[in-house]
């Protein structure tokens, strides 16, 4: 451990059990810092202040190469690529248009640098975009983003106190959680960019690892919610509320699910879940959508378009959520577009 190591870890040690004051984290390492730039133009070296890092990395998405907890992704070749959400074409990053950033479900306006972490899921619902990435080590990062602090008043952080949401300043300040039951953790708020406020979580001890993970983050970029499903046509009335995927099993699962909203109670749950071990495919069909074989289950609330290889597309209607119709279930899957190959990432564009 170095010098300025070892003095942002006593600052640690004393704040062990409240809030980290991670401005008197850069003071204090500044001075060292200073001279040790001319050697390394990373004045921060592995104890990066999270000021720091959000103000300068966050945004502009500056590459800092030799950063402790960069992952070699690329030192083995895997058989099939990682999960990434595909690019929305000629949609702007939260950077560029934060006014964007959770108006549209079916598109992120951030992203994570696959060189940094591994994508585990994604989704956006209720004003907030979210991405949860693997930052090596099987360290889970949660990253929500909104364009307001209210949006975060009443989301609370699974498995963690109602309290961490309190006294959200999001001033780049790291908050220690010790949960009576479970393993600790980080929990961080901040400004990105103006218009933009973000809040990042995970288990364990070590928060740098939480400043670290931050730094794979792009905020230049915007890619499809949907993965290997995308919707193109909607009942009349009706909108996309929320959209979720699930590719922590990957490659062998992928799970997505679109909810679609009409009026103020009308609701149908779109799901798409995939799955490598599924051997078969179901061929007792009794309806036919947009000329392909379906199945509506006995209960009459639930169409499935047939056909996909290891997947099942499902579409939910009727009670208890009621508003649509099996001709509203007909109109989206008719219209609904998968991926070649869901459990290959390359065929999701």
């Amino acid at each position: 451990m170095t010098d300025l190591d070892q003095r942002i870890a006593s600052v640690l040690r004393e704040r062990a059990e409240g809030e980290i004051d991670t401005h008197r984290l850069l003071n204090r390492s500044r001075a060292r810092g200073r001279r040790r730039q001319a050697r390394r133009r990373v004045a921060t070296g592995g104890a990066l202040a999270l000021v720091g890092v959000l103000g300068v990395v966050g945004v502009t998405g500056t590459d800092i190469t030799g950063l402790p907890g960069r992952l070699p992704w690329t030192a083995t070749t895997p058989t099939v690529a990682p999960p990434v959400p595909p690019r929305a074409a000629g949609v702007p990053g939260a950077a560029q248009r934060p006014d964007l950033v959770g108006a549209d479900p079916q598109v992120l306006h951030f992203g994570v640098d696959p060189a940094k972490g591994r994508y585990l899921g994604w989704e956006v619902s209720g004003q907030i975009e979210s991405v949860r990435f693997d930052a090596g080590g099987g360290r889970a990062v949660t990253v929500e983003v909104a364009r307001s602090t209210a949006a975060f008043d009443e989301r609370g952080i699974e498995g963690w106190p109602v309290d961490v949401v309190q006294d959200t300043t999001f001033d780049g300040s790291i908050q220690r959680v010790a949960p009576s039951s479970g393993s600790p953790g980080y929990v961080t708020w901040w400004r990105p960019a103006n218009g933009l406020y973000a809040r990042a979580s995970m288990t364990g001890e070590d928060p740098f690892a939480l400043t670290r993970a931050i730094t794979a983050l792009r905020w230049d970029e915007a890619r499809r919610c949907g993965g290997p499903l995308r919707l193109t046509a909607l009942p009349v009335g009706s909108r996309v509320d929320r959209c979720s995927v699930d590719v922590s099993s990957f490659p062998g699962t992928v799970n997505v699910v679109v909810n679609l909203y009409r009026g103020t109670s009308g609701m149908m749950f779109v799901r798409l879940q995939y799955n490598a071990g599924i051997v078969g495919k179901r061929t007792d069909s009794n309806r036919t959508v947009g000329g392909r074989p379906a199945y509506l289950y006995p209960q009459g609330d639930e169409l499935e378009l047939l056909g996909l290889p290891k997947a099942h597309l499902v579409a939910s209607f009727g009670r208890p959520m009621e508003g649509f119709t099996e001709a509203d279930a007909t109109t989206v899957l008719a219209g609904a577009q998968v991926a070649k190959d869901p459990g290959d990432p390359e065929t999701w564009e």
